[in-house]
Order: C-alpha cells, then structure tokens, then sequence
C-alpha cells in the first residue's frame, strides 16, 4: 500500500486529509511539527511527503533540505499559504517536487499528489544526471544548462523535461502528459501541453521551428530523442 506521510500542525487538516487519502486507498501517517515529521519520514520511507512550509520546531523548508539531503528519493509535495511565493521558489530549489497553495480542493491535491507518484515511480533513481546536444540536465537539483549557461525554468516546465527523459523515444500523447505531469483537475485542456513543448523548444532547441529532440508525432502526441 503506497504510503503517505503528513507534516502539518493544524489538526483538523490533517484528519480531513488522512480520512481523503485513506479513502483513495492510502496509508497515511502523521506528524504536527517539522522535527517530528524528519523523524517519521526518515525512520519510515514514506512514498510521498505532504509537507507544510510554516510548523513549529522546524520549517517546512528546513525539513526539506534534510530530507532530499538523506532521502533525495522521496518525493515531497509543499504546503503553502497564498502569498508565499518566495517560500514556493526556495522549496523548488531544495528539491521539492511540486507545491500546493492553500486554500486548496481536495481533489486538486489529490491528483497532483497522483502526478507525482507516477513521476517518482518513472525516474531512474540510479541517474541524477542527463545530457543531450550542449544540454545538461540535473535531476536532483533541479537546474539546467546550456553551453554551459544556467537556464531558468518554471516547475511545470521543469517536471515536463524531466517526464519526456524518463520516457525517452516513447509516443506520448497529450492526454498522457496531462494526466501524469499536470492531473486533470488542474489544467483540463491540452493546449496547455502544446504552450509548455513550444517554450521547452525555445530554451533547448538549436532550431526550435526544426525541433530535434522534441518531436511532433502528428495525431499521437509527442517523443523526445535526446
């Protein structure tokens, strides 16, 4: 049973989320401030991590630098209250794999806590490396560079590179992209895909009107052949 660790110090979230992702099917484990949830994450290798950025003891941000320092493997899904952006890039840059900003549907998190599991689950965990062309590409860190340039990335357009990688040479269509980058719940049409492959084209391409790593496969979707 996949199983689900939740760092937040408001009780009643937490039991409204543990009774929501047991019922999907979740075990669910919990913890009230950030130097008890390092502790149950670590002691127990959950399969995701709902973390809370503003907890007594210790910060959301703080837990999450520790965790991706021993267990880079895990994934961990920020909690933020709006207003917090720069609270939202920090995570990002420790590793955090997506964040969610409350106010919040429980089917929204739901689904993302979904996308997530299927990227964890396709990530060669073995490689925090990959290169094509000029390109560089970090898996862990989360940067990018090219000709030995950093380039700047959203997490979307992040975690969009990192799907077609772990899927290399595979047709996938836009629905696929949807349902395992984004969740439906979140962005419920496929232009989205289609606005998100032509910036990727224009940050990595040599020619981005001749793309050669990001394919058209028209009527199917997508392939990438870095």
């Amino acid at each position: 049973m996949t199983k689900i660790l939740i760092v937040e110090d408001e009780p009643n979230m937490v039991a409204g989320l543990r009774d929501n992702f047991e019922f999907e099917g979740y075990e669910v484990l919990s913890a009230y401030d950030g130097s008890e949830g390092l502790e149950k994450a670590l002691a127990n290798s959950p399969d995701l991590v709902l973390l809370d950025v503003m907890m007594p003891k210790m910060s959301g941000l703080d837990v999450c630098k520790q965790l991706k320092a021993k267990r880079p493997s895990i994934p961990i899904i920020m909690l933020t209250a709006r207003g917090q952006e720069i609270d939202k890039v920090v995570g990002l840059e420790l590793g955090a794999d997506d964040y969610v900003t409350k106010p919040f549907s429980i089917r929204e998190l739901v689904a993302r806590v979904k996308a997530v599991l299927r990227r964890s689950h396709t990530l060669p965990k073995e490689h925090d490396r990959y290169s094509f062309s000029d390109v560089e590409v970090d898996l862990r860190t989360c940067r990018i560079a090219r000709a030995g340039k950093q380039i700047e990335f959203s997490a979307m357009e992040f975690e969009l590179l990192k799907y077609f990688i772990c899927n290399a040479g595979e047709v996938l269509s836009r629905e696929r992209l949807l349902e395992d980058v984004w969740g439906y719940d979140r962005y419920p049409t496929t232009r989205t895909v289609d606005a998100h492959l032509v910036r990727l084209r224009q940050k990595l391409e040599p020619s981005p009107e001749q793309p050669r790593f990001f394919l058209t496969v028209h009527g199917m979707g997508y392939r990438f052949v870095g």
